[in-house]
């Protein structure tokens, strides 16, 4: 039980770390190499990778998407898409994508001449499953060592653990005031079923105890 306890815990926290580490704003220095488009089916399990910007777009076996192509500074590739997140999860509320493809078109720069931008995403780029991570903004950096810090993360944490502390207090109150009173009464209850069983228990054997007596004046006395 133990085992499984501890297995189980530990799927939980990596389900939660997975769902985290894909939904919240991530952050690369890169260099723009090119920007195109291209149609990407859309009718298998993998359609959870693409975004839902409306309605109509859950019926649609395929569509027409943006991509940016960029090399980070250690000389490794990245490919993003750019598509609209609409009002859909995750709760980026893109709209803008016909103008941030414009602004990564406008960044493009060679290695003789790099220019770096810092281009903020969500998702992950898995290689076998045609994964793209989505492309939310882009600005220029002075360089590839630029210092970047994830405020919005480090706000985010706080935040949703200032949450759970509220609710480990709400959860101990009510635990308090209501649980542990009714776990009282129930052991208390039980301790008396339990005293008036041992009661009645000591009553049966005192009975057991004269009528066996009775049953022997029946026995005739011994010869001598």
């Amino acid at each position: 039980m133990k085992y499984a306890k501890w297995t189980v815990l530990t799927l939980i926290a990596l389900i939660v770390f997975g769902f985290f580490h894909y939904t919240l704003p991530q952050h690369d220095i890169v260099r723009v190499v090119n920007t195109y488009q291209e149609r990407q089916d859309l009718n298998d399990w993998t359609r959870i990778f693409w975004a839902k910007p409306d309605d109509q777009s859950t019926g649609l076996i395929n569509r027409d998407v943006q991509f940016i192509q960029t090399v980070k500074a250690n000389g490794k590739p990245m490919v993003y898409r750019n598509e609209d997140t609409g009002w859909s999860w995750p709760p980026y509320f893109k709209f803008d994508t016909a103008n941030l493809q414009t602004e990564a078109e406008d960044a493009k720069s060679t290695s003789a001449a790099p220019e770096w931008v810092l281009l903020t995403h969500y998702g992950w780029r898995i290689e076998y499953l045609s994964s793209f991570p989505n492309a939310i903004a882009i600005k220029p950096v002075e360089g590839p060592d630029a210092t970047i810090i994830p405020w919005f993360n480090i706000f985010f944490f706080v935040f949703l653990g200032v949450v759970l502390l509220m609710l480990r207090r709400m959860w101990l109150q009510f635990r308090e005031r209501s649980i542990d009173p009714m776990l009282a009464d129930v052991e208390e209850a039980w301790d008396s079923v339990d005293q008036r069983a041992d009661e009645a228990a000591d009553r049966a054997r005192g009975l057991w105890g004269r009528f066996r007596g009775w049953l022997g004046t029946w026995k005739g006395k011994p010869r001598r």
